[in-house]
């Protein structure tokens, strides 16, 4: 088997955390804009900011983003602003989508009122089989 490859670390331009590139999302300056690089693609240099407007608002209160992207002057953050907006809405609709049972339960089973799931017995007290 081969080595696995280790993800590369970023640091976060707003709470200073050290994650995996993955879980970040780059911006990059144009024009005297900020913009998101979803695909991560764009030319030029970028910094690194978790997907969260909490995140944003520290970077833009301690200036990060034109010492980060040594560019100088303020930077506009209103097309990032609107791409974590739209990002946190459109995760919230993910979530009400889930399809629900009579009960109102969503499918999943961990959720079920009748499943205690930790001690392996369901409603009737009875141990429950791993085989069909």
């Amino acid at each position: 088997m081969g080595a696995r490859r280790a993800e590369p670390v970023r640091t976060c331009v707003g709470c200073r955390a050290r994650v995996a590139r993955s879980d970040l999302m780059r911006t990059v300056a144009v024009g005297g804009e900020l913009r998101p690089d979803v695909r991560r693609r764009m030319p030029g240099r970028g910094a690194h900011l978790h997907p969260d407007l909490a995140c944003l608002d520290l970077a833009e209160r301690r200036r990060a983003f034109p010492r980060a992207l040594r560019v100088a002057g303020p930077l506009g953050l209103e097309h990032v602003r609107a791409h974590l907006v739209q990002q946190r809405t459109a995760g919230e609709q993910r979530r009400t989508d889930r399809p629900r049972t009579d009960a109102g339960l969503t499918e999943d089973r961990t959720t079920s009122p009748d499943v205690d799931t930790e001690a392996g017995r369901d409603s009737d007290d009875r141990a429950m089989s791993t085989q069909p």
